[in-house]
């Protein structure tokens, strides 16, 4: 499992989590995490406005990717873990990094929030 090609498949889940393709995202997730579907989908800010990859690194074994997830009141950053199964980069696991508020006038504007919540599998 090269970082290239894990890249392209977080490019992919990105460009599905954009067009409100959930059927496509989905996919993306190991079967572990898709028995546990609401603990991921709660991570995201949906529907999503933008998204895109911030870093990749290797880590051992998995290659771990940072996303930018954009809605229309918040933006978060995720941290994801990749490893190959049924012969193709799968998410293992994904964790909050930030979240921060967009634009909520009844709360300090540009406060970060680092969550804590995170789903393995």
């Amino acid at each position: 499992m090269d970082e290239e090609t894990v890249r392209k498949h977080a490019q992919a889940l990105c460009d599905a989590l954009v067009a409100g393709d959930m059927d496509r995202v989905i996919e993306h997730l190991s079967k572990e995490l898709r028995q546990n579907l609401g603990e991921v989908l709660v991570l995201l800010p949906l529907p999503a406005t933008e998204a895109a990859v911030e870093s990749v690194d290797r880590g051992g074994s998995s290659i771990m990717i940072v996303l930018r997830v954009v809605g229309e009141t918040d933006e978060v950053q995720i941290q994801t873990r990749w490893k190959q199964r049924d012969d193709r980069p799968t998410i293992v696991e994904a964790s909050h990094l930030s979240q921060t508020a967009l634009a909520a006038p009844a709360e300090a504007e540009g406060e970060d929030a680092a969550g804590e919540t995170g789903v393995t599998s």
